[in-house]
C-alpha cells in the first residue's frame, strides 16, 4: 500500500488523533488524554495516514522478560478496512518490535471485534487466552505469534537484526 503514511506521534494533535481512533476501535477501554500520554511515554504510538485522512493507529509495546515479548497493535478506523491498510500497519509495526529485539509478539483485541480477531489469526496468532478485567464486563483476547514471521531457526541476534 503505496499510500499509506506511517508516522510517530509527535505532539498533542498528533497524540489526540491516536487516542481517537483508539477510542473508536475500543470503546471499553476509551483512554482520556492523560491516559494516552501515559502510553506515549512508555509504548512506540503511531498514526497511519491515507493523504491527510486519518486511518488508523498502532501501538509497539517493546520487549520484555527472559522470552523478549513485544505486543504489536494495529487499529483502522471501520470505514477503512478491506484495502490491505491494516496489513500494511501491521507489518510496519512488527518491523520495529523486530529491531527492538523482540523475539516473540502478542497482540490483545476486544472479543467483540470480529473483524480484529479474524485479522489476528490471519496474520498466524493463537489464541492464548480470554479474560474479563475485574469489574469489567467486556471479553478480550490474547494472542501469540512466535517465532516471529520469517525467523523461524534463527537465533536472537537474528531478530535483533544485528
Amino acid at each position: 500500500m503505496t499510500d499509506l503514511r506511517v508516522v510517530p506521534v509527535d505532539g498533542a494533535a498528533m497524540l489526540e488523533q491516536w487516542r481517537h481512533v483508539h477510542n473508536v476501535i475500543v470503546p471499553p477501554a476509551a483512554l482520556s488524554a492523560g491516559d494516552a500520554r501515559e502510553r506515549a511515554g512508555r509504548y512506540r504510538l503511531e498514526n497511519a495516514y491515507l493523504g491527510d485522512a486519518l486511518v488508523g493507529c498502532s501501538t509497539v509495546r517493546p520487549p520484555a522478560g527472559e522470552d523478549r515479548v513485544a505486543t504489536v497493535i494495529a487499529r483502522v478506523l471501520p470505514a477503512y478496512r478491506g484495502r490491505g491498510l491494516g496489513t500494511a500497519l501491521y507489518a510496519h509495526a512488527l518491523g520495529h518490535a523486530r529491531r527492538a529485539g523482540a523475539r516473540a509478539v502478542e497482540t490483545c483485541v476486544l472479543a467483540a471485534n470480529g473483524d480484529g480477531l479474524r485479522f489476528a489469526v490471519r496474520h498466524g496468532f493463537v489464541e492464548t487466552e480470554r479474560y474479563v478485567l475485574d469489574g469489567e464486563r467486556d471479553e478480550w483476547v490474547d494472542l501469540r505469534l512466535s517465532p516471529l514471521p520469517g525467523e523461524a531457526g534463527k537465533d536472537s541476534r537474528n531478530l535483533a537484526g544485528t
